[in-house]
């Protein structure tokens, strides 16, 4: 008998806010408007990677700072859907309005902004799993979250940008502008699922009166519960190891094959083949983790990751030992795709899996607390792991050397995973035994 997949109305529309943003992190984060912000910085004589960096770093430590008050305040009757609303409402509305500036100041204004109302509504919606699905569905409806957003974010609105700026020209402001209106609206338009259909299942009750003053104390009781709780504990320290090499491998790839003299169209190329992977693959580590377990396949997808950073730096060794040859570039081309398709086999997959997993482990009434701490070990892993690579390639002199020592952040993950399992599945266990009582 065909196996059907059958999602209920309130996972469709959680699965749907993933197609909704995910457009955001393509157009304005990683491809489009970050090209199109050095060029009006070079018009200005301003080195653009300065204010992109300062302007990225702003925006991920005020959500870091921000996000265990919100979770804290989330877990409240009625305030996560609100807080949700207002970040989502927040980057919508500024991302369009980023489309009216033309200075740079304005332009990086509007990207902060927009950012922290990105970063901000993702948290809430991480914690948001726990409403819509059940735990033993927590892995497949996660992973077709982040397979949806691969399409509704990553391939189609990304497709017709291109085709905005190939018909208008790419470097037509006004073109650039068009895609910008297209993504707020992208964004706007497939949220509304989200907000209508999805509610807050598990809270606390609080008198409005005492929320802020409870929400302090739940903070340092979380913080407090996630250190006692092994199991949690070392999964999300586990957790701050990895991420921060797929993070930095992500952020950093195009500048680092920038630099090795590779040809810039094949690496944008490169980069649709990544996404188009990552759908059929996130799904498939959805169901993969249901048989063989979440904890294997996340420790699978960082032996890929781990062998991505090799390759890495083969190619940066090959270049630098050949005097830049153009053998050893076409080579590395070559290999830049090789690893453009393995990290579109587990990016998605390790990133939805891994909030699945944190899900299962966490009390669903203190859902968004803890995914609050959850995000805060994920945005400073953003922010140091770059730093983590500079450190090392200007130490040695080689870029190479800089790719290669993010092995250490994987490998340090993957023993920590595989140590702590029993205590891992305990804690588990123990919110499973909370669901089941509630």
């Amino acid at each position: 008998m065909k196996r059907t997949i059958r999602f209920t109305r309130k996972e469709k529309s959680w699965i749907l806010y993933d197609w909704a943003n995910s457009v955001y992190a393509t157009n304005m984060m990683a491809a489009i408007f970050p090209i199109y912000f050095g060029s009006v910085c070079k018009g200005a004589g301003v080195d653009n990677v300065v204010p992109w960096s300062y302007g990225t770093a702003v925006a991920t430590f005020t959500i870091a700072i921000l996000a265990p008050f919100l979770g804290a305040i989330g877990d409240y009757k009625g305030m996560k859907k609100r807080l949700f609303a207002f970040f989502a409402a927040l980057g919508t509305v500024t991302t369009l309005l980023t489309a009216l500036f033309n200075s740079w100041q304005m332009l990086l204004v509007g990207y902060v902004l927009s950012y922290i109302g990105f970063l901000g509504s993702c948290l809430l919606y991480d914690s948001f799993l726990t409403d819509v699905t059940t735990k033993d569905r927590m892995d497949k409806v996660s992973a077709w979250g982040y397979a949806m957003g691969y399409i509704g974010g990553s391939t189609i609105p990304f497709l017709i940008s291109i085709g905005i700026l190939l018909v208008m020209g790419m470097d037509n402001p006004t073109a650039v502008k068009i895609v910008i209106v297209l993504t707020s609206l992208w964004w706007a338009g497939f949220s509304i699922p989200m907000l209508r259909n999805v509610k807050q299942e598990h809270y606390v009750e609080v008198p409005p009166s005492r929320l802020v003053k409870n929400a302090l104390s739940n903070i340092r009781e979380t913080f407090g519960s996630i250190v006692k709780n092994r199991g949690i504990f070392l999964f999300i320290l586990a957790y701050f190891c990895y991420i921060d090499g797929v993070n930095t491998v992500i952020n950093l790839s195009s500048s680092y094959g920038t630099k090795l003299g590779l040809d810039s169209t094949g690496m944008i190329l490169a980069l649709l083949v990544t996404q188009i992977v990552a759908v059929p693959c996130s799904i498939l580590f959805g169901r993969l983790s249901e048989r063989a377990g979440s904890l294997r396949m996340i420790r699978v997808a960082i032996g890929v990751y781990f062998v991505v950073c090799l390759v890495g730096f083969y190619m940066g060794w090959n270049i630098g030992v050949s005097e830049g040859s153009e053998e050893a570039i076409a080579l590395s081309q070559v290999l830049f795709w090789i690893m453009a398709f393995m990290v579109g086999t587990v990016q998605g997959g390790i990133q939805a899996i891994s909030r699945s997993y944190f899900g299962k482990l966490v009390p669903p009434s203190r859902a968004t607390e803890y995914f609050g701490f959850y995000d805060i070990f994920g945005k400073f892993a953003a922010v140091l792991g770059p730093v983590f690579v500079a450190v090392f390639s200007s130490l040695t002199g080689h870029d190479s050397i800089g790719v290669l020592s993010l092995v250490v952040l994987f490998a340090v993950g993957f023993v920590i995973l595989f140590a702590g399992r029993k205590k891992m599945e305990a804690s588990q266990l123990a919110a499973r035994s909370e669901t089941q009582e509630n």
